[in-house]
C-alpha cells in the first residue's frame, strides 16, 4: 500500500511540475488554422517553458519524406485528429520562402511516379506543386556507349499518358507545407531543433531502458519515447519516426544496424538550357557510369552525371563552356556510336508472329538528345551508396525514407521509395488506432515492416545489379546487355511489367 501511495504522490508530482499537451485520439474544438502549426519557442502560461510536452508521434527530419508522413496522417479520418511533433533544424520549415515561375530550375530534383502523383493528389498536395514549374514526361530512352541496343518506353505501351514527372525538390517541400499549414484541425507543432538522445520510458522505472548510455530513471509517465533536443527541451511520444536521411540519428540511438557499401562513383548534378524544349528522359550508359538528361519545363533539363570520384572534381570545376561540350559528347557520340536503328528493327522482326507482342514504341527509332547550351545552375557533386536498415522497426521506433534506405540514382527511386514509406506506415498506423492498438506497439510496426521492407529491399537489389553490371566493359556482357535492351524494346510483357514496376503501379517486377 505505501508503494502504491507513493507511486500516485510522485504522479501528482510530475503533473504539477511538467505541464503537457495531452494524447488525443480527438480532435479538439475550435483550434485555429494559426495555432495548427506552431513552433515551440514560446514561453508556457504559468511561467515555465514548454519542454516537457506529449505527443501522440514525433516525426525527426522534416525532409519531403517527413512532410509527406504528417501530410497523410491529416488527411486519414483515423489520424487527422492526432497530436504530431516535427523536429528539424531546417529554417525553411519556419518560413514562408517565395518560389517565383521565372527562377531558375534548382539542380535538386526529383522523378515522381504515378504513384508518387496519386499519393499527392490524394493528400492535397499536387494541386500545390502544379502551381509552380513541373515538366510531365510521356517517353524514356535508354541505351549505352557500345551502339548495340536501345530501348524506348512509352506511356502508350501501358495505356497512360505519362511516364512521371520531374519537380524540384524545393518545390515538393514547399507543396506538402503549404498543405500542412491549411488543415486547420491537425494539431502540429514544429521544433526547429535537432535530437540530441532518446530514451524509452516504461510503466515501471525499474523496467526502463535506454537508447543512450546515459539514460536515467525519469518520472512515471506511461510507455513513451522521451527526446531531448539540441536547444535544451524535451518531450514525449508514444512513436518516433525516424525520417531523418541516411545519416539518421534516430536509427543510431535506436541501436539499428544497416548492411551497405560506398560506390567508387560520385554523381554530379546541374541544369542546363536549351534551344527547344525537352519532353523526353534520357539516359545513357556510359564506362564510368550513367548520365541522365531529364526535363523540368521551359526549355530547361536536368543532368544527372555518374562518373568516378576524380572525374566529377574534374567536371565540377571546368568552365561553363567546357562542361557543355561534355554533356553533349556524353549524350551523342562521345564513347561509341549511335544505335543502328535498322539493325535493330532486323532483330525485331523475330519477335512479329507472335500476337501482341509489340508494343507501340516497338518501331520507334533512335534518337538524339536537344543539345544544352548552356550551363543554368551551380554545380554539385555527392558520393554515391547503397544503405539498408537491417530492421524498420523497434519498441517506440520505427524509420522511413532514406534513414531506411538509400539507393543508386541511376533509376530515380530513391524518394519514391520513401513516398511508399510514408504512405505504408500511415495507413498502419490508422489501422491499429481502429482496433485499439498502441500505435507505438513494435508489433503494429512491423506490419509496415512486412510491407516495405521486401519492396525495398528488391528495387535496392535491382538497382545495385545494374550498376555493376553496367560498371564492367567486356565482350560478352556487352552482349548480354544488348540482348536485355532488345528484349525490353521488342517483347511486350516484359516492357509493360518494366514500366509498371518502375512507376510505381506494381509491387514486384516482371509477370507478378
Amino acid at each position: 500500500m505505501n508503494r502504491a501511495i507513493v507511486r500516485k504522490v510522485v504522479t501528482i508530482v510530475h503533473t504539477l511540475k511538467f505541464p503537457k499537451k495531452a494524447f488525443t485520439n480527438d480532435a479538439a474544438a475550435g483550434v485555429s488554422s494559426a495555432d495548427s502549426v506552431q513552433f515551440n519557442n514560446e514561453e508556457h502560461k504559468l511561467g515555465m517553458t514548454t519542454n516537457m510536452d506529449e505527443y501522440d508521434v514525433a516525426i525527426v527530419g522534416g525532409g519531403m519524406v517527413g512532410m509527406a508522413l504528417a501530410c497523410a496522417l491529416s488527411n486519414m479520418p483515423l489520424t487527422k485528429h492526432l497530436n504530431i511533433a516535427i523536429i528539424d533544424s531546417n529554417p525553411a520549415l519556419g518560413r514562408r520562402d517565395c518560389i517565383k515561375k521565372d527562377d531558375l530550375p534548382d539542380a535538386r530534383v526529383s522523378t515522381v511516379t504515378p504513384a508518387t502523383i496519386s499519393f499527392f493528389k490524394d493528400v492535397g498536395a499536387w494541386e500545390y506543386v502544379q502551381q509552380h514549374r513541373h515538366a510531365y514526361f510521356d517517353k524514356m530512352q535508354v541505351w549505352d556507349y557500345t551502339g548495340l541496343g536501345y530501348t524506348t518506353y512509352n506511356a502508350r505501351d501501358v495505356g497512360k499518358e505519362i511516364l512521371g514527372c520531374v519537380v524540384e525538390n524545393k518545390v515538393l517541400h514547399s507543396s506538402l507545407l503549404s498543405c500542412l499549414e491549411q488543415n486547420a484541425e491537425f494539431q502540429k507543432t514544429i521544433y526547429p531543433s535537432r535530437l540530441s538522445s532518446m530514451t524509452l520510458e516504461s510503466r515501471s522505472p525499474s523496467t526502463e531502458t535506454g537508447f543512450s548510455p546515459s539514460a536515467t530513471t525519469l518520472h512515471n509517465c506511461g510507455c513513451l519515447a522521451k527526446l531531448d533536443l539540441s536547444d535544451g527541451k524535451s518531450l514525449y511520444a508514444k512513436l518516433v519516426v525516424g525520417a531523418d536521411g541516411g545519416k539518421s540519428r534516430v536509427r543510431e540511438l535506436a541501436g539499428i544496424k544497416t548492411t551497405g557499401w560506398s560506390y567508387p562513383q560520385n554523381a554530379v548534378i546541374c541544369t542546363v538550357e536549351h534551344d527547344v524544349e525537352n519532353k523526353c528522359a534520357w539516359q545513357r550508359f556510359l564506362p564510368s557510369g550513367p548520365i541522365a538528361l531529364l526535363p523540368v519545363g521551359d526549355k530547361y533539363s536536368n543532368i544527372v552525371w555518374t562518373m568516378k570520384p576524380k572525374e566529377s572534381s574534374e567536371h565540377k570545376s571546368m568552365n561553363a563552356d567546357d562542361f557543355v561540350k561534355a554533356v553533349n559528347k556524353a549524350l551523342d557520340y562521345g564513347y561509341g556510336p549511335h544505335p543502328q536503328s535498322s539493325f535493330v528493327g532486323n532483330y525485331g522482326d523475330r519477335f512479329s508472329w507472335f500476337p501482341a507482342a509489340m508494343t507501340p514504341s516497338a518501331n520507334e527509332h533512335f534518337e538524339v538528345p536537344p543539345k544544352a547550351v548552356k550551363v543554368a545552375s551551380e554545380r554539385m557533386a555527392f558520393p554515391l551508396s547503397l544503405m539498408h536498415a537491417n530492421d524498420y522497426a523497434s519498441n517506440r521506433v520505427v524509420l522511413i525514407g532514406d534513414a531506411a534506405h538509400t539507393v543508386h540514382p541511376l533509376a530515380g527511386q530513391g524518394v519514391n521509395l520513401g513516398f511508399g514509406d510514408a504512405f505504408s506506415l500511415s495507413k498502419v498506423i490508422s489501422d491499429g488506432i481502429a482496433v485499439g492498438s498502441d500505435i507505438g506497439e513494435v508489433s503494429l510496426l512491423k506490419k509496415y515492416e512486412a510491407e516495405r521492407k521486401p519492396a525495398n529491399i528488391m528495387m535496392t537489389a535491382i538497382l545495385d545489379g545494374f550498376q555493376k553490371a553496367y560498371s564492367l566493359d567486356l565482350g560478352p556482357l556487352n552482349i548480354l546487355r544488348a540482348a536485355a535492351f532488345h528484349g525490353a524494346q521488342y517483347i511486350a510483357p516484359v516492357k509493360r511489367n518494366i514500366i509498371a514496376y518502375a512507376s510505381g503501379e506494381q509491387k514486384w517486377p516482371l509477370f507478378s
